[in-house]
């Protein structure tokens, strides 16, 4: 997203976190630019089950948590190293001002924010109306033209668990699994030593 060099220029910080390590919670008000070194982060809430709901999953290079930033509003997630992970953080007013002495990267922002959006409202769409092979497949495309999914010999490895998939399309793990091996028998997805390829 933005070069390190240019994050370093402006001062921003390289913090490391561990598993499971918060880097911020919902409910609280933003302070910082976030955006992954190494590693992988996810964004997500629970439900009044205490069923968790994955709003979105960060790698290496991506920024994260930018809405409520510029908005000047609370965190409607939690952000979570999934592993343990490097992170640049940036505070908001050195941001904002890297932002405004930089154009070309406030293009590069909207068209990411854009691009987040847009992937929600067709994603909101499909958990909605469509049978959950649907839901999955839309799921693993959108991760192949937007997550930089490895394509390998077997084609593109996808890099989510499934409870990822279930959390981030609204299915239940048994029947992720379930979906996942009728699509293989459709010839839609291959399992090569228990890793799904597309």
């Amino acid at each position: 997203m933005i070069t390190t060099s240019l994050l370093e220029k402006y001062g921003a910080l390289k913090k490391s976190f561990e598993k499971n390590d918060l880097i911020f919670e919902e409910g609280n008000l933003p302070t910082h630019y976030y955006q992954i070194i190494s590693g992988e982060i996810k964004m997500s809430n629970y439900n009044d089950d205490g069923r968790e709901f994955i709003q979105g999953i960060f790698y290496k290079d991506q920024s994260f948590g930018e809405p409520p930033l510029f908005l000047n509003q609370k965190y409607p997630a939690n952000a979570i190293a999934v592993e343990d992970c490097e992170i640049f953080l940036l505070p908001k007013p050195t941001f904002m001002k890297l932002l405004e002495e930089n154009p070309v990267i406030s293009i590069k922002i909207i068209e990411n924010l854009a691009q987040r959006l847009y992937y929600k409202s067709v994603m909101a769409a499909e958990i909605s109306t469509h049978e959950p092979e649907h839901r999955v497949l839309k799921l693993i495309d959108h991760g192949i033209a937007y997550f930089n999914f490895k394509k390998e010999s077997n084609g593109y490895l996808i890099n989510f668990t499934r409870q990822q998939i279930g959390d981030l399309t609204g299915l239940r793990v048994e029947t992720v699994i379930r979906t996942i091996k009728n699509l293989e028998k459709k010839g839609e997805l291959k399992i090569i030593n228990r890793k799904v390829y597309r």
